[in-house]
């Protein structure tokens, strides 16, 4: 049994275990990955961008690629259980941690629930789970009240599950990894041979919507939201024997498998479609039954028996993925809990090892997210930019920790010194600019939520956080945050804007990005806690993350 935390765990209180092995954590992200994305991106992509979306498939895999690779040295150098949350407490403090650990909890929070949502859109086929609304000019659907109560169904099926452990939880995500793997190359090689029409590319442009409509493919039609799955090889790398080995290949291995197949069933998508349904223009492009594309697809091409595996599918690929987010949720509580950013409730943990308040809490906020985001793609944009503003800070996190502690082991070390960090960075904060004014306000506004939320943690004594350690946590926190909205507000994204003014050009906007993503990863640089104070915070958390040791059953 592992020592006591020193949050006072006990002999009833024991830590996270680690009983995941390196097909678990590469199949943990990879599963993640392979959720609702893939079933609704290649439609989504193509109305945004046209053929051109094969180029926001690949441009969207490099950069979350250089991400992931900033996490892929983050994460064996300090392989713990919540990680993303955990890093920016060791080199800028509790008012940092907490921040961009909030804003962590609300990307993950609200992930599971999205994914419910694209199982019962496909499920509209056979019950009425959604029903369809025009919203602004676009079709969007909803749940029912059928809907509602299935998907609280669903998700307290998650959460059960879960309780049961992270061995459990690695066994039943292996096997539907390997269907959803299946499935997705299935469906490639069944739609090449099918129908192929060469014309698709180039007969209504390749680029119908210029470099604009390529970039926003990117962020708000879920090619980045596809993606962001590698991070489960982060969450969970306080839970797998072996971090040195198998946290470069989960996070890293990940994103290059899916990347091939994302552009392959893009490609294979265009090629199918009949000349019928381009007859109005690639951004009005819509067939029938179009609420579960794919599926849709394969019945117009005759293949009935793979549309049917399709909607089987469209209930496991986006199951499995909320089963994991919602296993992710609990861990990133747990996680702030430790850090003494949440209530101390959330870093408890069960006889088994499970943070079961955490997966209480993860369920009931899962429930009412649904209110406000009743459907797939209201939820989408959203999602992509909290999630892509809660990894922006590894990088800065990383660069830190190389100054703060230059002779920590990194079994895995990034080449190339600033580059790759601050390339990371500036792809970050264009993924959030290019979700569009509509998005990054409404995002902006649950930051200022989290602010008041933990006000009142302090004023109520919920919360006993040690000195707020300023300015190394605001010095570049603050800056970015402001400098990112008035960036989104002043720019052309989205267009036809939504409350943005259009003053900054396509161009000058990228430019200005680039400024501001210099100007903060300079500040991160220089404001810092130092670096006897950030080794004293990776001693209290490395105590604290301290893990059962048991064998694992073979075939992991």
């Amino acid at each position: 049994m592992a020592t006591n935390s020193a949050r006072g765990t006990s002999e009833h209180d024991p830590n996270l275990r680690r009983h995941i092995g390196v097909i678990g954590l590469l199949f943990a992200s990879v599963g993640s990955i392979i959720g609702s994305g893939w079933l609704f991106g290649a439609l989504n992509a193509s109305i945004t961008a046209g053929p051109a979306a094969v180029i926001s498939w690949a441009l969207g895999g490099i950069m979350i690629l250089l991400i992931a690779l900033v996490y892929a040295e983050l994460g064996v150098m300090l392989p713990l259980s919540g990680g993303v949350v955990r890093y920016p407490h060791m080199s800028f403090g509790s008012f940092a941690s907490y921040t961009t650990g909030w804003i962590t909890w609300v990307a993950v929070a609200t992930t599971a629930p999205i994914e419910v949502e694209a199982a019962l859109q496909y499920g509209t086929k056979y019950a009425a789970f959604t029903k369809e609304h025009m919203v602004g000019g676009e079709p969007v659907h909803t749940l029912t009240a059928l809907g509602y109560v299935t998907a609280a169904l669903l998700m307290a099926l998650f959460v059960v599950v879960n309780y049961f452990g992270i061995r459990w939880f690695a066994r039943v995500n292996t096997v539907l990894v390997w269907w959803k793997l299946g499935m997705i190359c299935l469906v490639i090689v069944a739609f090449f041979f099918a129908a192929f029409h060469g014309g698709n590319f180039s007969d209504h442009g390749f680029k119908p919507a210029g470099w604009h409509g390529v970039f926003t493919a990117i962020a708000t039609s879920g090619i980045v939201f596809s993606y962001l799955g590698f991070r489960q090889g982060i969450e969970l790398a306080g839970e797998t024997d072996n971090p040195r080995r198998n946290v470069p290949l989960a996070v890293i291995g990940s994103v290059l498998i899916t990347g091939v197949l994302y552009i392959l069933l893009q490609v294979a998508f265009i090629g199918i479609l009949r000349p019928q349904d381009l007859a109005h223009g690639w951004a009005n492009l819509s067939f029938v039954n179009d609420f579960g594309p794919l599926a849709a697809a394969a019945s117009f091409l005759g293949l009935g028996w793979l549309a049917v595996l399709l909607y089987i599918d469209a209930i496991i690929s986006p199951g499995d993925t909320g089963l994991i987010y919602t296993t992710i949720t609990s861990r990133i509580s747990y996680a702030m809990a430790r850090n003494g950013n949440a209530p101390e409730p959330l870093g408890r943990t069960t006889d088994r090892g499970v943070p079961l308040i955490s997966l209480i809490v993860t369920y009931f906020v899962g429930l009412v997210v649904f209110l406000p985001f009743p459907s797939w793609q209201q939820l989408v944009g959203f999602i992509t930019s909290a999630t892509v503003m809660s990894f922006a800070s590894g990088p800065l996190v990383l660069v830190a920790l190389r100054k703060q502690v230059p002779d920590r082991e990194r079994p895995f070390l990034l080449p190339g010194g600033h580059v790759v960090p601050f390339l990371a960075f500036c792809a970050s904060n264009l993924i959030v600019y290019w979700s569009g004014w509509d998005i990054v306000w409404k995002l902006m506004v649950s930051v200022l939520l989290g602010f008041v939320l933990l006000g009142i943690f302090m004023l109520t004594g919920k919360l006993a956080l040690p000195e707020l350690e300023l300015p190394s946590g605001a010095a570049w926190l603050v800056p970015w945050l402001v400098g990112l909205t008035i960036v989104s507000w002043l720019g052309k994204f989205p267009e036809p804007y939504a409350g943005n003014r259009g003053v900054l050009s396509f161009e000058w906007s990228i430019v200005a990005v680039v400024a501001l993503s210099a100007i903060v990863y300079w500040l991160a640089y220089r404001f810092q806690l130092s670096p006897e104070d950030a080794q004293a915070h990776i001693r209290q958390v490395e105590r604290e993350s301290q893990v059962v040791e048991e064998p694992l059953a073979a075939g992991r």
